[in-house]
Protein backbone atom coordinates (compact mmCIF):
# COMPACT_ATOMS: atom_id res chain seq x y z
CA UNK A 1 0.00 0.00 0.00
CA UNK A 2 0.84 3.66 -0.64
CA UNK A 3 -0.48 6.46 0.75
CA UNK A 4 -0.65 10.06 -1.36
CA UNK A 5 -2.41 12.53 -0.70
CA UNK A 6 -5.50 14.16 -1.36
CA UNK A 7 -4.66 16.67 -3.64
CA UNK A 8 -1.91 14.90 -5.84
CA UNK A 9 -4.63 11.99 -6.08
CA UNK A 10 -7.02 14.66 -7.26
CA UNK A 11 -4.49 15.90 -9.89
CA UNK A 12 -4.18 12.41 -11.24
CA UNK A 13 -7.31 11.88 -11.73
CA UNK A 14 -7.60 15.27 -13.40
CA UNK A 15 -4.71 14.06 -15.90
CA UNK A 16 -6.41 10.82 -16.49
CA UNK A 17 -9.16 12.95 -17.70
CA UNK A 18 -7.00 15.25 -19.50
CA UNK A 19 -5.17 12.28 -21.20
CA UNK A 20 -8.67 11.24 -22.91
CA UNK A 21 -8.63 11.56 -26.51
CA UNK A 22 -10.46 14.87 -27.46
CA UNK A 23 -13.42 13.84 -29.17
CA UNK A 24 -14.38 11.89 -26.32
CA UNK A 25 -14.32 15.30 -23.59
CA UNK A 26 -16.87 16.70 -26.15
CA UNK A 27 -19.54 13.85 -25.87
CA UNK A 28 -19.23 13.55 -22.39
CA UNK A 29 -22.55 15.57 -21.35
CA UNK A 30 -23.91 15.44 -18.12
CA UNK A 31 -21.15 13.84 -16.36
CA UNK A 32 -19.40 14.68 -12.68
CA UNK A 33 -16.13 13.49 -11.68
CA UNK A 34 -15.88 13.04 -8.00
CA UNK A 35 -12.73 11.73 -5.66
CA UNK A 36 -14.18 9.63 -3.09
CA UNK A 37 -11.03 9.73 -0.44
CA UNK A 38 -12.33 6.55 1.53
CA UNK A 39 -11.94 2.87 -0.04
CA UNK A 40 -15.52 2.80 -0.82
CA UNK A 41 -17.79 -0.51 -1.57
CA UNK A 42 -15.52 -3.40 -1.36
CA UNK A 43 -13.71 -4.33 -4.55
CA UNK A 44 -14.27 -1.20 -6.16
CA UNK A 45 -11.73 0.94 -7.67
CA UNK A 46 -14.52 3.42 -9.66
CA UNK A 47 -17.88 3.50 -9.91
CA UNK A 48 -20.24 4.92 -12.52
CA UNK A 49 -23.72 5.59 -11.60
CA UNK A 50 -25.79 6.85 -14.46
CA UNK A 51 -27.37 6.54 -17.74
CA UNK A 52 -25.19 5.37 -20.57
CA UNK A 53 -24.95 7.51 -23.91
CA UNK A 54 -26.38 4.06 -25.24
CA UNK A 55 -29.81 4.12 -23.47
CA UNK A 56 -30.16 7.71 -22.85
CA UNK A 57 -33.53 8.22 -25.72
CA UNK A 58 -35.73 11.65 -26.84
CA UNK A 59 -36.97 11.72 -23.39
CA UNK A 60 -33.73 11.90 -21.66
CA UNK A 61 -33.86 15.32 -20.27
CA UNK A 62 -34.00 17.32 -16.88
CA UNK A 63 -32.12 14.40 -15.15
CA UNK A 64 -29.29 15.05 -12.49
CA UNK A 65 -24.87 14.59 -13.97
CA UNK A 66 -24.17 10.74 -14.41
CA UNK A 67 -21.49 10.82 -11.44
CA UNK A 68 -18.34 9.15 -12.26
CA UNK A 69 -16.79 7.81 -8.52
CA UNK A 70 -12.64 7.36 -8.11
CA UNK A 71 -12.22 5.74 -4.66
CA UNK A 72 -8.37 7.12 -3.03
CA UNK A 73 -7.73 4.39 -1.09
CA UNK A 74 -9.12 1.34 -1.99
CA UNK A 75 -6.38 2.01 -5.57
CA UNK A 76 -3.81 3.22 -2.90
CA UNK A 77 -4.38 0.00 -1.24
CA UNK A 78 -3.11 -2.28 -3.99
CA UNK A 79 -0.26 0.05 -5.25
CA UNK A 80 3.56 -0.01 -4.15
CA UNK A 81 4.62 3.07 -5.79
CA UNK A 82 3.65 6.46 -7.03
CA UNK A 83 3.85 4.91 -10.76
CA UNK A 84 1.36 2.03 -10.14
CA UNK A 85 -0.89 4.82 -8.27
CA UNK A 86 -1.20 6.74 -11.82
CA UNK A 87 -1.45 3.75 -14.07
CA UNK A 88 -4.24 2.20 -11.81
CA UNK A 89 -5.61 5.71 -11.91
CA UNK A 90 -6.03 6.02 -15.51
CA UNK A 91 -6.97 2.54 -15.67
CA UNK A 92 -10.39 3.03 -13.55
CA UNK A 93 -10.68 6.54 -15.39
CA UNK A 94 -11.02 5.19 -18.21
CA UNK A 95 -12.84 2.10 -17.42
CA UNK A 96 -15.48 4.39 -15.83
CA UNK A 97 -15.14 6.27 -19.17
CA UNK A 98 -16.35 3.35 -21.00
CA UNK A 99 -19.40 2.39 -18.82
CA UNK A 100 -20.36 5.82 -19.83
CA UNK A 101 -20.22 5.14 -23.45
CA UNK A 102 -22.44 2.44 -22.63
CA UNK A 103 -19.40 -0.40 -22.59
CA UNK A 104 -20.05 -3.46 -20.25
CA UNK A 105 -17.23 -5.01 -17.86
CA UNK A 106 -17.04 -7.86 -20.09
CA UNK A 107 -15.56 -5.85 -23.06
CA UNK A 108 -13.84 -3.56 -20.82
CA UNK A 109 -11.88 -6.81 -19.66
CA UNK A 110 -11.55 -7.92 -23.20
CA UNK A 111 -9.75 -4.58 -24.31
CA UNK A 112 -7.20 -4.58 -21.25
CA UNK A 113 -9.06 -1.79 -18.72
Amino acid sequence: MIDVERERFEDMVIRALDSLPAGLGRVMVNVAVTVQHDAGPAGLLGLYQGVPLTNRTTRYAGVLPDRITIYRLAICAICRSDAEVVEQVRRTVVHEVGHHFGVDDARLHELGW
